[in-house]
């Protein structure tokens, strides 16, 4: 898939990236390796996905001098997790700004057609203001991606960003189509999807693995 005709796709590429998604992959690791690091990972595309935060010059005082620095400029920052699987990137981003506020949206997708259903939805109440990260291990068919940011958008999101670890070309497709101007960060793009709507190769169900309720 050429990602180049998509501007706001953005593949992360980084050698230490690629090794932890490869664990992930690894149907032999258990589940407590596997959340570990899906948190790493989080906090190694929550740094990408957050380079563009402005900043503003404050004064401060070293232990050699009085110095102007730059900080971040009180950008109010909001971090959705696609329940439940996105549960599982919260803590890295959080680790990379503790005072972001953190929204929830409940998915499920429908074992026949493969659509996602809206189950839970709770919010901060001030989203026009914030920069949104919407976050989901796995796009997939794109579906729950759309959904959440429709669902965003008529709580009055306007800033948002897309943050996956693994995604089909379906899903990237799905997802340009309806939403070209929000940013999309990837760790990984598969092959496609098989037909049961899962990520080839992939790592089986995110949320399954995270928290331990596989089959």
């Amino acid at each position: 898939m050429d990602l180049s005709i998509y501007p706001n796709v953005k593949l992360l590429d980084h050698p230490l990236l690629k090794h932890k998604i490869t664990i992930l992959r690894d149907k032999n690791t258990g589940t407590n390796e596997f959340r570990h690091v899906v948190k790493e990972i989080a906090v190694m595309e929550g740094y990408e996905a957050l380079r563009d935060l402005p900043t503003e010059m404050v004064e401060i005082e070293t232990p050699i001098e009085k110095t102007k620095q730059p900080m971040i400029s009180g950008k109010k920052l909001c971090f959705v997790p696609i329940l439940r699987a996105g549960l599982g990137m919260v803590d890295g981003m959080t680790e990379l700004v503790p005072s972001a506020k953190v929204g929830h949206i409940g998915l499920y997708r429908d074992e026949v057609t493969h659509e996602p259903h809206e189950y839970y939805c709770k919010l901060p109440y001030d989203l026009a203001e914030r920069e949104i990260y919407i976050l989901d291990p796995m796009l997939a068919t794109g579906g729950s991606a759309i959904d959440a940011i429709t669902m965003l958008k008529k709580h009055g999101a306007k800033h948002m960003h897309f943050i996956c670890i693994i995604a089909a070309p379906e899903g990237v497709k799905a997802y340009e189509e309806k939403f070209p101007e929000i940013p999309l960060y990837i760790g990984a793009l598969d092959r496609e999807l098989n037909k049961n709507a899962y990520i080839c190769p992939g790592l089986g169900d995110a949320g399954d693995r995270i928290f331990g309720t596989v089959k």
